[in-house]
């Protein structure tokens, strides 16, 4: 099962409705080139060095399917833990009494000028928490928050003025707020920059620089990042080609769960490559990213259990996983083959199962 791919680092801007928050999509493994994406991609203005070849495991020569990153949304303010008053916000916020939040969020920007309560206030006008959504509002108060130095209200700010949510879009605006959020240590506001220098439209692209920013939040524990940045280690884009450093990067991004993270890590424990090969962890990780929805996994549990490498050979799970990747267009040849060849009721038990899974009749 061939479960190794070359990774191609892609932009898009994924809407807001009417707006757009930068956001990295990466082709899944096995693609030879990849599927017309949902949503339009921008294309970079030089392509990164193609990737090496790596070994592969036996047997498989899947099609990719394009898997967006999820949007970014505003987070809201962490409260300084010297604040009793900012604790009260933000714990109404966490409980969900976003009234209250409002309520006590207001009385301390209104009184004491407190910037995370301003950042609360546009957090909840942005996602319509406790009122009513006025984007205007919010880039407001994000603006004051802003202006007094929160970093969390830098970013948010700056994915409005990308969006054209609450003013008309302003890229050289949300650029400098994004590099004042990421110099304060926001690796949200890290990543998103990375991404516009990959763009090469907003700011002229620089893959050094954008694999700078991307190891600053992949530091800081951003698993999109992390993983983004084990894309560049692997392809050699931006930075040395170091397969270890990159494997590193997919085990910590694959610990906080980022599901195409699971999926490569696991091709990369499968294989041995970056790491000493275990196969039963690549497909205890395999069957995890499949159970989240990811085609590209369900593919490759498909090969495993029916080839019965690296797992006891299991046809009616497998092709249960084959017909599930099948609706998501993760198409296999050779897993229709063995689909053809089951008896009747073991085929009958396989399509029954991937029903289930699907939900339908």
């Amino acid at each position: 099962m061939n479960i190794q791919r070359p990774i191609l680092v892609l932009l898009s801007f994924l809407m807001w409705t009417a707006g757009a928050a930068a956001q990295v999509s990466v082709a899944p493994p096995g693609a030879e080139k990849p599927p017309p994406a949902s949503k339009p991609a921008v294309k970079t203005k030089a392509k990164p060095p193609a990737p090496a070849k790596a070994p592969a495991v036996p047997a498989a020569t899947p099609t990719p399917a394009a898997t967006p990153a999820p949007p970014i949304v505003t987070v809201a303010p962490a409260p300084p833990p010297d604040d009793p008053n900012v604790d009260l916000v933000f714990g109404a916020y966490q409980r969900g009494q976003y009234k209250t939040a409002f309520d006590l969020a207001s009385k301390r920007a209104q009184e004491n000028g407190d910037a995370k309560a301003m950042t609360m206030l546009g957090e909840l006008y942005a996602n319509a928490l406790g009122v009513k959504r006025d984007y205007a509002k919010a880039a407001d108060w994000y603006k004051r928050a802003a202006d007094a130095g929160d970093r969390e209200a830098m970013f948010a700010l700056a994915m409005l003025r990308l969006s054209g949510r609450g003013g008309p879009a302003n890229r050289e605006d949300a650029v400098k707020l994004l590099a004042s959020s990421a110099k304060l240590g926001n690796p949200k506001a890290a990543y998103n920059l990375a991404l516009l220098y990959l763009d090469g439209q907003t700011l002229p692209q620089d893959l050094k620089r954008a694999a700078e920013l991307l190891r600053l939040a992949a530091d800081a524990g951003n698993p999109e990042a992390q993983y983004a940045l084990a894309t560049f280690y692997k392809e050699g884009t931006g930075v040395d080609k170091d397969i270890d450093k990159a494997v590193r990067l997919l085990q910590a991004a694959s610990l906080a769960d980022n599901v195409d993270a699971e999926v490569e890590y696991a091709i990369a424990l499968y294989n041995g490559t970056g790491t000493p090969k275990n196969q039963v962890a690549a497909v205890a990780l395999l069957r995890k990213a499949a159970r989240q929805n990811s085609p590209i996994a369900q593919n490759r549990l498909a090969r495993v259990l029916v080839s019965g490498q690296g797992a006891p050979m299991d046809k009616i799970e497998g092709l249960k996983w084959h017909l599930v990747a099948k609706t998501a267009g993760r198409g296999d040849p050779m897993l229709d083959e063995a689909l053809t060849d089951l008896s009747p009721e073991d085929r009958a038990k396989a399509e029954a199962a991937a029903r289930k899974w699907l939900g339908t009749k």
